[in-house]
């Protein structure tokens, strides 16, 4: 097989039409000479060498084409390509919507993958996914910061957090110490008792910070997008990998006046010894569960890990051993439940959760280190030289103004000291703050922390078009592989439309006999001379 469709879906059709079209027939000579850098002409269209050899070594017969039999096989083949791409050219195929949005969807996606660094974004989740070995259980304070501040906003914040960071560190209890400066301070501080946190599930900021923590530890405050925190780590739990369990739910009745909780119990308790005692545990929860979605399928749940349930739930689901075993009724908040569990699996891999991280880590604060790789890239090559006086001096306005306020551009808008520099050209600090007015994207609400993330956006911003500028000269297999995509979207949409609707039995015959009416049409002249000369260096 010697052509190959980056497209997958083409792949199956495509196969199918080239192993029918291996017909050899006679290729028609020149008498007059062509330049070398053309490989041939269909019709009056020539077809440059660099593509024809670009498919020849993409589709692996570069290394066979010294012998005569090879060459004349494989260029027959792609005159034959050639010669049905440039008839459903001129029967307008290229001019369908369909076929526009579809090249410029591939081309989007094409340049989009020269303006990233895969390896370095699959070494980012692979390391986020060693934090998968471990769940946290901790409690945790919060003290939430305004939707917008400056520095001397957070003083009072900060000076919240620390007091509770001073009373839990002089042995008073945790819980004790966050209900009451909930009390204090309504609206403004939080507690919880976090049973299990996994990656992926909170701010980049908090969690890089609890991750890194003891069991037993009382971290300082610390800040986060979302305020200033206080934490205790009480445990760091080996992951248990996941199970699958089909449960009977006999709920609490809300409000109820004619049945008590121990009545509940009893009901849970007797249908319990139904499936104890050899009744069929998916027709009993279809018969009795209360959890609808569940009971038609058995009493089966998706399988699951770790602070995806209840902690009640989750602590009888894992203390089950074999698949068959059953638990014996016990309570949520839900009611009571009956679990029997299914089978067991490991923590996922990082290929199982590879797209959705990267789907999560291409926003917010996230962003930063998943593409960190290809932002190095790019400030080494273009020389990227910030000055770091420039940019304290205009920090310094944001211990009284917001960076996107109008308020902050005024008192900037005259500071005109170099910034940073990218290739050959400087940016001034006005310059900046005029980029801030626009309120681009930023997950922070502290000032100073907003200023860094849009003055990373805005470095990125402008050496990433320095980058779309510079690139067919850095990868001139750009127009190449362009072209690939368009002859397959177009030889896909001829060859459905000529050979692939007819009977299966009649295909071959249909397509020998539409090949030769398109030499007919279209004469090939090929440059065997140059060929033969570019497939021996």
């Amino acid at each position: 097989m010697w052509m190959q469709i980056v497209a997958s879906k083409f792949s199956l059709l495509m196969k199918k039409f080239f192993v029918s079209a291996l017909l050899l027939t006679s290729i028609t000579g020149s008498a007059e000479p062509l330049a070398d850098s053309v490989a041939m002409t269909v019709g009056s269209k020539p077809i440059s060498m660099a593509e024809f050899l670009y498919m020849a070594q993409k589709n692996g017969a570069n290394n066979n084409l010294s012998e005569e039999k090879n060459l004349k096989d494989f260029v027959e083949l792609f005159q034959n390509f050639k010669l049905k791409v440039i008839e459903a050219e001129a029967e307008g195929l290229d001019k369908a919507p369909s076929y526009k949005s579809e090249l410029e969807r591939y081309r989007s996606e094409l340049i989009s993958g020269y303006l990233s660094d895969k390896k370095a974004e699959d070494l980012v989740v692979e390391k986020e996914h060693e934090r998968l070995k471990e769940f946290l259980g901790f409690d945790h304070l919060i003290f939430f910061l305004p939707a917008k501040c400056v520095s001397k906003d957070t003083v009072a914040v900060y000076q919240q957090a620390m007091e509770a960071y001073e009373r839990i560190s002089n042995g008073e209890s945790f819980e004790a110490v966050g209900k009451d400066l909930m009390q204090k301070y309504p609206d403004k501080a939080g507690y919880e008792s976090v049973h299990c946190l996994s990656p992926m599930k909170t701010v980049k900021g908090f969690e890089d910070r609890v991750y890194g923590m003891k069991e037993g530890e009382l971290a300082k405050p610390f800040r986060s997008q979302l305020g200033f925190h206080v934490v205790r780590m009480k445990k760091r739990i080996p992951n248990p990998g996941r199970v699958q369990v089909a449960h009977i739910l006999i709920p609490f009745q809300k409000d109820s006046i004619t049945q008590t909780e121990e009545e509940v119990k009893k009901e849970a308790e007797r249908i319990y010894n139904l499936v104890k005692n050899g009744a069929d545990f998916s027709e009993t929860a279809k018969q009795y569960s209360s959890d609808k979605a569940s009971a038609l399928r058995g009493g089966v749940l998706p399988l699951f890990g770790l602070g995806e349930m209840v902690e009640p739930f989750e602590k009888q689901a894992f203390a089950l051993t074999n698949p068959g075993d059953i638990s014996e009724p016990f309570k949520t908040q839900f009611g009571y439940h009956i679990v029997k569990l299914l089978g067991k699996q490991g923590m996922p891999t990082v290929e199982e959760v590879a797209n959705s991280w990267r789907r999560k880590m291409s926003q917010g604060e996230w962003n930063f280190t998943l593409h960190k790789g290809f932002d190095d890239y790019l400030k080494e090559a273009y020389h990227y030289t910030p000055y770091p006086e420039a940019y304290a001096e205009l920090q310094s306005l944001c211990d009284d103004y917001f960076p996107s306020d109008n308020s902050f551009f005024e008192k900037a808008q005259s500071m005109d000291k170099p910034l940073v520099r990218i290739d050959t050209v400087q940016f001034a600090q006005n310059e900046f703050a005029a980029y801030m007015i626009q309120a681009p994207f930023s997950t922070k609400n502290y000032s100073g922390d907003f200023m860094k993330e849009v003055y990373d956006l805005f470095v990125r911003e402008i050496m990433t078009s320095m980058e779309k500028k510079n690139l067919l000269a850095k990868h001139p297999d750009i127009p190449l592989l362009l072209n690939e995509y368009r002859d397959g979207i177009l030889l896909f949409s001829i060859s459905n439309e000529k050979i692939w609707n007819k009977p299966a039995g009649e295909q071959k015959a249909a397509e020998e006999a539409w090949i030769e009416e398109l030499k007919v049409k279209y004469p090939v002249v090929v440059n065997w001379k140059a060929i033969k000369k570019a497939v021996k260096r």
